[in-house]
């Protein structure tokens, strides 16, 4: 039962970043690519009826979490308090950019919303990015299960980290690359013309970027965390995710270069999504490392709900995840296609 409660968390992680990562991409290139005011609107338009529904799938893994492993969610959450509430008030900001925007037909208005919206974009995949750096490079919890994190101290990984260092922000770096290649993709399977020229001519260039990016983060994994390997080592069918990547890599910028979108897009989708697996496997049943020593980490047996509690909560979250995916599949379905029109409300 911990198993699988530990992959559905993963899955919907997994989830979140490939639906929210599209338009949290769109969010950080748009400046970039969009250099007309009809073309901001024609990015907002591509993002509009779907960017909050791909939030949901962030409350809902933090639900789930701390349903079925409440001392992790506990320990986390007390851990990275400053980083939550940056997180929180980025979403804030990056929803009423969304919201408020179309509002008022002003120049300068609109100006200051798209710049907040790259902004708050940009910003959160970082964080995300280097939070999850932080959960594959430890943490210092102690005996009481709870730890705590200076934004920074010597950018040095070891025993006492800070949130942000050389490895977490190298995590922060790959995740805006990855995001940003993944939102270019998106935008440019949504417009047409000059702005889907300069998406897939922004993405032709972060195809490598991304590449050397995951390149340089695997020797800089082993260096954070030196038994990073060990769980690859125990279970070799464990390496089926990162030689998904590898194919990912090789394929990605070949699909770009031919000008096939819609492959290269799935392409960006299977490499998130093995990237994230990837780093599930590494740490299993770990699910938070202690950089105290691995007496003090957050693992499976410690941090798992009761029995009964997870067995009730596997039909509720069964009948939950149904509908949501019929609600999705409704919303993709009738926004596909190209946009071709604008219209003032962006987020309905």
């Amino acid at each position: 039962m911990g198993m699988l409660w530990f992959w559905i968390v993963a899955v919907m992680l997994a989830a979140y970043v490939v639906l929210d990562g599209f338009d949290l991409g769109v969010g950080a290139v748009m400046l970039l690519v969009a250099h007309t005011d009809e073309e901001r609107k024609q990015a907002y338009q591509s993002i509009g009826p779907v960017w909050d529904g791909n939030e949901v799938w962030l409350l809902a893994a933090g639900g789930t979490l701390f349903f079925a492993f409440p001392l992790l969610y506990a320990s986390a959450f007390s851990g990275f308090y400053m980083p939550l509430m940056i997180v929180l008030w980025l979403l804030i900001l990056r929803g009423l950019s969304v919201e408020l925007r179309g509002h008022v037909h002003d120049e300068m208005w609109h100006s200051f919303w798209d710049v907040v919206f790259t902004f708050s974009s940009g910003l959160l995949i970082i964080f995300f990015g280097a939070a999850l750096a932080n959960v594959i490079r430890g943490v210092p919890i102690g005996p009481d299960s709870y730890f705590y994190l200076s934004l920074w101290t010597n950018w040095r990984t070891g025993a006492n980290p800070g949130i942000l260092d050389w490895y977490t922000v190298l995590g922060g770096v790959l995740a805006l690359l990855a995001l940003s290649l993944h939102g270019s993709l998106y935008l440019a399977l949504k417009t047409e013309g000059d702005l889907h020229d300069r998406c897939y001519a922004l993405a032709k260039r972060l195809g490598p970027a991304v590449v050397i990016g995951c390149l340089v983060s695997i020797p800089a994994t082993v260096i954070a965390r030196p038994n990073s390997l060990a769980n690859y080592e125990k279970h070799p069918a464990e390496f089926l995710a990162p030689v998904t990547v590898a194919i990912c890599l090789v394929l990605l910028p070949i699909l770009i270069h031919k000008g096939d979108e819609l492959r290269a897009f799935l392409t960006s989708c299977a490499l998130l999504i093995a990237m994230l697996c990837g780093a599930a496997a590494g740490l299993y049943p770990v699910l938070l490392p202690s950089t105290l020593g691995s007496q003090s980490d957050i693992t499976m047996a410690n941090a798992l709900a009761g029995p009964h509690s997870l067995k009730v909560g596997l039909v509720w979250w069964s009948i939950g995840i149904v509908l949501a995916g019929i609600y999705f599949t409704t919303v993709y379905w009738l926004f596909r296609g190209k946009v071709s029109s604008y219209s003032d409300t962006y987020g309905h």
